[in-house]
């Protein structure tokens, strides 16, 4: 009796590891089907403040030297306007990116941060800023009604913005620069410009 009892225990636990097999296989399938179909996300927009194709609000503030920086209307050349916080682990990461990505497009970057006087000073002790500007100001998130960090907003050389969004990784920060050559100022507008040729 005990040995019937342990066959047909391990004949059950053998059908039960190979219907859990059949759903893990079931189940990776699905995911790589799903990694395949996704498009390459860029910085996703999720505010509503000053629009694409708006005029950028403008301002002229003191940077962490002392010297007046202005953000919006005509400039010499686009500029990146990215929203952070000394204490934001993401954008602590990011820095070194946004600083390769400015060289190499030739671009201005203006770092726009708020919080407590002590933790910018920690937060620049750590970083070389080189050309990039420091301006601590809770006034131009709201007037750009960035929700979340780190945010990046890009504008033209006339102070319009051409694109903005949520820049967690190198890829978002990379699709803001990439929206003048896209035509598409975010990724919704290409994910929308996608469903309209499938539907056509």
């Amino acid at each position: 009796m005990t040995t019937q009892f342990l066959i047909a225990s391990n004949v059950l636990l053998w059908l039960a590891f190979i219907g859990v097999a059949v759903v893990m296989l079931g189940l990776l399938r699905q995911v790589g089907l799903l990694h395949e179909r996704s498009s390459p996300m860029g910085a996703m927009i999720t505010d509503h403040g000053p629009d694409i194709g708006d005029a950028a609000p403008q301002f002229e503030l003191p940077d962490n030297r002392g010297a007046a920086v202005k953000i919006g209307g005509p400039s010499a050349r686009p500029t990146l306007l990215m929203f952070t916080a000394p204490t934001c682990p993401v954008c602590d990461k990011l820095f070194p990116l946004i600083k390769s990505i400015a060289k190499a497009e030739k671009i201005s970057v203006v770092m726009i941060s708020d919080g407590a006087p002590d933790e910018h000073e920690r937060f620049l002790a750590k970083h070389e800023l080189g050309e990039i500007r420091y301006v601590v100001s809770a006034e131009v998130g709201m007037a750009f009604q960035v929700g979340k960090i780190p945010y990046g907003v890009l504008l033209d050389d006339s102070g319009v913005i051409r694109a903005k969004g949520l820049t967690n990784t190198r890829e978002h920060l990379e699709s803001l620069l990439e929206a003048d050559k896209s035509g598409f100022a975010s990724i919704q507008q290409f994910m929308t410009s996608r469903k309209h040729a499938h539907a056509a």
